[in-house]
């Protein structure tokens, strides 16, 4: 009698992972996330370990954690596997400052953001 398993939140060809507090704004993670969006899996990878940008790796990280949610937990084919959506949130901000002249306060924000990863099993074409 136990309880009732959780319904998928994705379709049956699909898996996902999720990072969160990327210390990065929002709007330079979505330059990555854009690199790799409608990619094959293999192509992302390689664009993602030889990219110039300082959270590439962390975004290479969360689609190999895609990679393996998608093996291992939903039996997906890794070869026909394509990045089919990444987007990104906004996470905290972090507030500090720093005294200007005149008596003002400059603001200083830290941004944090999260990226979601999908991934989906695609049929080979002829």
């Amino acid at each position: 009698m136990g309880k009732e398993q959780n319904p998928r939140r994705v379709a049956e060809n699909e898996a996902f992972a999720k990072t969160k507090m990327l210390r990065t704004s929002p709007q330079k993670l979505n330059l990555v996330a854009a690199l790799i969006r409608g990619k094959k899996v293999d192509k992302a990878l390689a664009d993602l370990t030889f990219s110039h940008k300082r959270i590439a790796g962390d975004v290479k990280k969360c689609l190999q954690s895609a990679i393996a949610n998608a093996e291992n937990n939903h039996n997906l084919d890794v070869d026909n596997l394509v990045v089919a959506e990444a987007w990104v949130g906004k996470n905290l901000v972090m507030k500090r400052g720093r005294p200007r002249a005149r008596g003002r306060y400059g603001k200083i924000m830290k941004p944090f953001s999260e990226i979601t990863i999908k991934v989906r099993q695609v049929e080979e074409r002829a």
